[in-house]
């Protein structure tokens, strides 16, 4: 083979891979939405909407619980919407939690132009939790947030001020998150085709790899925080989910899942998960009102 061959040959390979990370970056990225129906009847919620800073009507259901002694806000991970919290507001409505389940903006009923991996959904986060302190003011306020959830809620600006926050499989930085996907599906070279992914985060939505790092942000988190991560996650690996556990402040909880993946935990884990986020919040919410 000719070295005009060999190198007509690389070219070829490596243009198709620039446009296949280009698609890959439009399939992460762009709007998903859906329409959602009314609230299941176990929840009793009122639909709710609010305005948010990122420019999207955010659309929910809000859930009282009788007798409440808090408030949780669940926000879910990367193109999921309200539907995928919906077994974790049952469980927490049942042990007198009140619950707000959030679409994000760009997915489900909230509107947008770009999922935008925590940035964008930042202000999302922070509409929520404004409106469940004017909603219910007084009463302690505790998020759960899993993957891009948990992103949205430590990249927040100002830091939000809750009485107690559950991070789910979040990523510590987006260029550990892209490496470690690009890794599962074509190995060393990631490395190499990673840099050309994120190179097209500003152009598609005015932000950069910089921007996208919670593990900087997570010890302006000042109440309690329970981070759990999954032995076997591969998107966001158990050394993810240390980094950004040892750069939170105290009181801190590290829960990794034994034979866990990058899955829903409470799926995986059911009794045990409820348990321990159980305890968490009475915990979280009684050192907050002592």
């Amino acid at each position: 083979m000719t070295k005009r061959a060999i190198s007509f040959g690389f070219g070829a390979t490596l243009l198709v891979g620039v446009i296949g990370l280009y698609g890959l970056g439009w399939a992460l990225s762009h709007p998903v939405p859906a329409q959602i129906g009314p609230a299941p009847t176990v929840l009793n919620a009122e639909a709710v909407a609010f305005s948010s800073q990122s420019g999207s009507m955010i659309h929910g259901w809000l859930s009282r619980a009788p007798d409440a002694r808090g408030s949780v806000l669940l926000l879910p991970s990367v193109r999921a919407n309200r539907l995928s919290m919906v077994r974790g507001a049952e469980f927490l409505r049942q042990s007198g939690y009140s619950t707000l389940l959030i679409d994000f903006q760009a997915t489900g009923e909230s509107v947008g132009d770009a999922i935008t991996f925590g940035w964008r959904e930042r202000f999302d986060v922070l509409a929520a939790v404004q409106y469940l302190k004017a909603r219910w003011a007084g009463q302690p306020v505790g998020v759960i947030g899993v993957s891009l959830g948990g992103a949205a809620t430590l990249l927040a600006t100002p830091p939000l001020e809750l009485q107690a926050a559950v991070l789910e499989s979040v990523y510590p930085s987006l260029d550990r998150a892209v490496n470690n996907r690009l890794r599962m599906r074509i190995g060393p070279l990631a490395s190499i085709m990673a840099p050309l992914l994120l190179r097209q985060l500003r152009p598609r939505m005015d932000v950069t790899p910089a921007d996208l790092r919670p593990v900087d942000q997570i010890a302006k988190i000042r109440c309690p925080v329970l981070v759990i991560g999954g032995i076997l996650d591969r998107h966001t690996t158990v050394a993810d989910t240390q980094v950004l556990f040892a750069a939170a402040r105290e009181p801190k909880e590290l829960w990794l899942v034994p034979d866990a993946a990058h899955v829903d935990y409470l799926e995986f884990a059911g009794d045990m998960y409820r348990r321990r986020i159980l305890a968490f919040l009475a915990s979280a919410f009684t050192r907050a009102t002592d």
